[in-house]
């Protein structure tokens, strides 16, 4: 029963503190995930690409995963139902009791103080992500070895599909397949 508990608060944490959707709380959900041990750093980094091809929210898909997998169906639910639940119970607040809460000069200011820290908090995130995916940790810098520092295959299509998704204005899961396409042929 303490471990349910466990799961459902540290993921109610993470739904509670996260502002700026799924992709803000990956640096959350990674420090938990290492911390206690529930996937390693090139897991974390399946998990978020299993996430962003499955229908659904990342957040949400990431604490269906890691509660299956550290403790069957029920943790699933547990951590699913601990991910959901901070932002219903904030909605739900706004919702009957806050009308017209958006356009306080306050919450305004407030807003455009926390935009910069969600975009700072999802850059981390990306580096984090580089670090298993685009550049071979630890490496380090020595004379004529940076060559060796990337993963070439993998930046040439991060490259590519960056400039594609800039570029093109066509729905994301063509992306999401194209690469999936790619990664069989490549790797």
């Amino acid at each position: 029963m303490t471990n349910f508990l466990h799961l459902f608060f540290t993921f109610f944490k993470v739904g509670l503190f996260t502002i700026g959707g799924g992709l803000a709380a990956l640096p959350l959900l990674q420090n938990y995930s290492e911390r206690y041990g529930w996937v390693d750093e090139k897991m974390f980094a399946d998990m978020i690409a299993i996430s962003e091809s499955t229908p659904g929210p990342i957040g949400i898909n990431m604490a269906t995963y890691v509660g299956l997998s550290q403790y069957g169906f029920i943790g699933s639910i547990v951590a699913t139902t601990g991910m959901v639940l901070p932002s219903l119970l904030i909605i739900y607040l706004i919702a009957n009791f806050l009308k017209g809460f958006n356009e306080q000069p306050i919450v305004q200011g407030v807003l455009q103080g926390i935009r910069p820290v969600v975009i700072g908090i999802i850059g981390s995130a990306l580096i984090a992500i580089s670090k298993v995916t685009i550049i071979k940790m630890p490496t380090l810098y020595a004379k004529g070895q940076w060559l060796d520092f990337f993963e070439w295959k993998s930046l040439i299509i991060f490259g590519v599909f960056i400039i594609a998704v800039m570029k093109m204005k066509i729905h994301p899961i063509f992306f999401i397949v194209g690469a999936g396409v790619v990664g069989i042929i490549l790797f």
